[in-house]
């Protein structure tokens, strides 16, 4: 069983709509991680259509450079949802974000469409979890990484359904989401996916977002989902390690790479005791580190 994910960033995930071209365009210029290319909640039926062939020459373009690309499509059962699933395949992005997924049955069904449609192997599969069945499911959903046919890698919360469903209300400090989330967040871990936290709704409110930013890293998660640009500097800055985390890193793993310590289960430096199996944390803030400079912001 997997305890860590892959080292991608995704320290800003930015929905696009498909139906919004001045957007898609611009998304190409725009420091962030990864870009889900909505064809889902952001588009209206009438805007279907033009969205999906809108978002599927965007990824075909070749223009976004660095950046993770990934489809959100409609659900299966609705009207756009068998013809987003052939075109997103056809577009090759690098994953397939799927809606309301309630258990890990939808994954295998998802698994068994791409099989029959001839997908290639490198488009990975991402999982919304935002119904309460969802999170009473999750650890079965993250089991579903277990079996490479369903190509999962992630899974993204979506919090504004969650609190539509279970009632709850989205307040500042989210505490009654914090269950919900550190349970998605340890059947992820568990199983050695990422995890996205959700999106922050008021995009006039920077430092609001940058606080949710800081919780959701705090609490573990990979990056923020966001709906704005104006949400990157926060969600960038927030989930990335300080010069401090790094400088402390790195000698934590000079330390225990002296021949002196080389039988040492833990050691004490500048007055904190550092455990020889703690040393993922501080190898993965190094690699981060040296990621985000490699990437430019």
């Amino acid at each position: 069983m997997a305890t860590t994910t892959d080292l991608r960033l995704r320290r800003s995930v930015l929905y696009m709509p498909g139906s919004n071209q001045r957007a898609l365009d611009k998304a190409k210029t725009l420091p962030v991680d990864s870009i889900i290319l909505d064809l889902e909640d952001a588009v209206g039926p009438e805007e279907k259509e033009i969205a999906r062939d809108q978002v599927c020459a965007a990824v075909k373009s070749g223009e976004y450079g660095s950046r993770e690309l990934v489809i959100r499509v409609n659900a299966p059962q609705t009207p756009w949802g068998e013809a987003d699933l052939h075109a997103a395949i056809e577009a090759k992005p690098d994953a397939i974000l799927m809606p309301k997924v309630s258990s890990s049955a939808v994954l295998e069904s998802i698994a068994d469409r791409l099989e029959s449609l001839d997908a290639p192997e490198g488009i990975a599969v991402w999982a919304m979890i935002e119904t309460p069945a969802s999170i009473l499911n999750i650890q079965e959903i993250a089991r579903a990484k277990r079996d490479p046919r369903n190509r999962l890698t992630c899974l993204v919360l979506g919090t504004n359904d969650l609190a539509k469903d279970t009632w709850a209300k989205i307040v500042p400090g989210r505490v009654p989401m914090l269950p919900w989330m550190m349970m998605a967040l340890a059947a992820a871990r568990a199983e050695g996916l990422a995890i996205l936290d959700g999106v922050y709704n008021d995009i006039a409110d920077t430092e609001g977002c940058r606080d949710e930013c800081r919780q959701a890293r705090d609490l573990g998660f990979d990056g923020k989902t966001l709906i704005h640009p104006t949400q990157l500097e926060p969600a960038n800055a927030s989930f990335a390690p300080t010069e401090e985390e790094v400088r402390r890193a790195k000698l934590v793993i000079e330390a225990f790479e002296r021949p002196e310590y080389a039988k040492r289960g833990a050691i004490k430096l500048e007055g904190r005791l550092y455990e020889r199996q703690h040393l993922g944390v501080n190898r993965r803030a190094v690699t981060w580190a040296e990621a985000i400079k490699a990437k430019g912001f």
